[in-house]
């Protein structure tokens, strides 16, 4: 891994102002911009801090997010590896409840397979087996992602890269987990797939082995695991958080998830997104 180029005054200058910008939601300037020289030890120092601050608030860290793990996404976001991130307690939502629309800068939706371990996992060279054992069960969810570091420059309408993204606890920004659950070896993951409808319209769909590294496990930049990326999200279907002004209120996508073959296991949630008055 590149090292860490940015001195620490800098490192906690930019973990503070992606503390604020949540708070404000002013969206920031493209990190990598600014510092063209930070690397990715950079990003995950820079998100470390940051989630210190959050932890000092009296947040706590409830779970791990590993992000851009399908090709797809990776085109999309003009980046070639996954990154990961904490779940920190106060992103998480109840399905079917109302979340809180003016919380979120640029908020979109995405499908994913969350993993709940009963077991703890620590790299490296942990198994996919050894995933799966740790694995209580796994249930749908809709990751509510946001962008603190502005998606697009500004001035330029250049992507932000990898170091931004990851600066930005990977575009963290909520989770809603569907009610059903199922064993982790009871189903054909690389065959999971879902539907994402919102108001009634199907926007996307998808399909777990879209995920990179089919029955691979992988491991973040520290030697922790990162869940097994090849079975730790199903492809992400990405819709935008749409508001009706008329009422205040919107139907974020309904999400139909189904483990295939199909006797085994559905599921379907759904959340609204709450106007601000």
């Amino acid at each position: 891994m590149s090292p860490i180029t940015l001195p620490q005054t800098t490192i906690d200058a930019l973990a503070r102002e992606l503390y604020e910008a949540r708070k404000s939601r002013t969206p920031l300037r493209h990190f990598s911009k600014r510092h063209p020289t930070m690397s990715i030890a950079d990003g995950y120092a820079i998100q470390r801090a940051w989630v210190a601050l959050e932890l000092a608030d009296g947040r706590v860290i409830k779970g791990r997010k590993i992000g851009l793990t399908s090709r797809a996404m990776q085109q999309a976001s003009q980046i070639t590896e996954p990154d990961c991130a904490p779940l920190m307690d106060d992103m998480f939502f109840d399905n079917g409840g109302d979340i809180p629309f003016a919380r979120f800068i640029a908020p979109r939706v995405e499908v994913e397979l969350a993993f709940i371990l009963k077991a703890p996992l620590q790299g490296p060279n942990v198994t996919v087996e050894q995933v799966l054992d740790a694995t209580d069960y796994i249930t749908p969810a809709i990751e509510i992602i946001d962008a603190r570091i502005e998606q697009f420059c500004r001035h330029t309408k250049v992507m932000r890269k990898v170091f931004d993204t990851i600066s930005d606890n990977a575009a963290n920004a909520g989770i809603v987990l569907g009610g059903n659950r199922v064993a982790p070896r009871s189903v054909d993951l690389p065959w999971c797939g879902a539907i994402l409808r919102q108001n009634g319209a199907v926007e996307e769909t998808g399909l777990a082995a879209g995920v990179q590294g089919q029955d691979g496990g992988g491991e973040d930049r520290h030697g922790s695991v990162l869940a097994a990326a090849a079975c730790a999200r199903a492809h992400s279907s990405t819709c935008r958080m749409a508001r009706k002004a008329s009422c205040g209120t919107s139907t974020v996508p309904i999400c139909f998830m189904r483990f295939l073959p199909a006797f085994c296991f559905s599921s379907s949630f759904f959340l609204r997104v709450m106007s601000p008055p």
